[in-house]
């Protein structure tokens, strides 16, 4: 039996009936990249969102421009909005969110390079985490990609 991360959640999913999408920013479709490895997971994932730019968080997932302008597209709120407006896009149960600053360059004090805002939707419930990461672009993006699935599993696992 496979342990990896997005074979665990395949299961979780497949023995609950949810459904999953994603909406990335940072990670430009690592996190439903992943997803695809199992097979299977058509049945539950219903689509993906890369929305890189400011434009297209509004556009298709539904983030204010109000929180655009007033905590950045790299904060808790655009990824909690990120997750929010994926699963009601998609008409999923669950939507994971990643933004972020993958680097190398786009840092600064306050928003270092690796500063990664990771969002779990589950039914409309949403779980936001802050993370630095460290290394390069890909390491970063590789790490946001674990940490947002892990915290799909956690949640799932969570108490109600």
């Amino acid at each position: 039996m496979d342990g990896s991360l997005e074979y665990q959640i395949y299961e979780e999913l497949k023995k609950k009936g949810l459904t999953i999408t994603t909406a990335e920013s940072c990670t430009g479709g690592l996190v439903a990249g992943t997803l695809i490895n199992v097979g299977g997971i058509s049945d539950y994932l219903k689509e993906a969102y890369i929305t890189y730019c400011d434009e297209a968080k509004k556009k298709l997932l539904g983030v204010s421009e109000d929180t655009l302008l007033k905590y950045t597209a790299v904060s808790a709120k655009t990824a909690e909005e990120m997750a929010l407006g994926g699963a009601k896009a998609a008409d999923a149960d669950i939507c994971l969110s990643v933004t972020g600053i993958a680097g190398p360059g786009g840092g600064n004090e306050e928003f270092p390079v690796g500063l990664v805002y990771t969002g779990c939707a589950i039914r409309g419930k949403v779980s936001v985490k802050k993370h630095i990461f460290s290394g390069d672009r890909q390491e970063v993006r590789k790490q946001a990609v674990t940490a947002v699935l892990q915290q799909l599993l956690d949640d799932l696992h969570a108490p109600e």
